[in-house]
């Protein structure tokens, strides 16, 4: 185990306490990453104390492999307006960087009033591409993590805690 559900629960409070007097009434909508983001973004909205809308991107980079294959398709698009709102991008991990770094130019080219990424877990190990969480829960320089939405081949999602898979196959 990495990260237990209580020390997960309580990164999820401090990042969403943070959201909350970021964007005291302002007009957010919360932007989460399917499929892995669907848990961290319900604990998330839980703890919130702001109005705010909730969609969904759905992203594919990994299909059933381990690394990028550095080919992004967009699965899901947004459907919500976004234009002149507060925009909070909600992902599982940054690793290479490159699928977040596509949907925050996707996201830019809808003409949000601001735009900030929130990450459960930046992982610096692979990273590509430069980019910065605005808000981050855990900081982790290596190693592939399930559970808590985290999937390798769409299996462990439904751990309540976080580990490391040692041998990835």
């Amino acid at each position: 185990m990495l990260y237990s559900k209580e020390e997960i629960a309580r990164k999820v409070w401090e990042v969403a306490n943070q959201i909350s007097k970021d964007y005291y009434s302002k007009e957010l909508v919360l932007l989460g990453i399917l499929k892995g983001s669907f848990i961290f973004l319900a604990d998330l909205v839980r703890n919130l104390h702001i109005p705010l809308e909730i969609d969904f991107v759905g992203l594919a980079s990994y299909g059933s492999q381990s690394q990028s294959s550095k080919e992004i398709k967009i699965t899901k698009d947004i459907e919500l307006p976004i234009e002149g709102k507060d925009v909070v991008v909600v992902e599982d991990v940054i690793d290479s960087g490159l699928t977040v770094s596509f949907l925050m130019e996707m996201v830019r080219a809808k003409k949000p009033n601001s735009l900030r990424l929130c990450v459960l877990v930046d992982k610096g190990e692979r990273r590509e591409v430069e980019i910065r969480a605005d808000y981050t829960g855990f900081r982790l320089e290596r190693g592939f993590i399930v559970g808590y939405g985290l999937d390798l081949d769409e299996k462990y999602r439904h751990l309540p805690d976080i580990y490391t898979v040692i041998d990835n196959c």
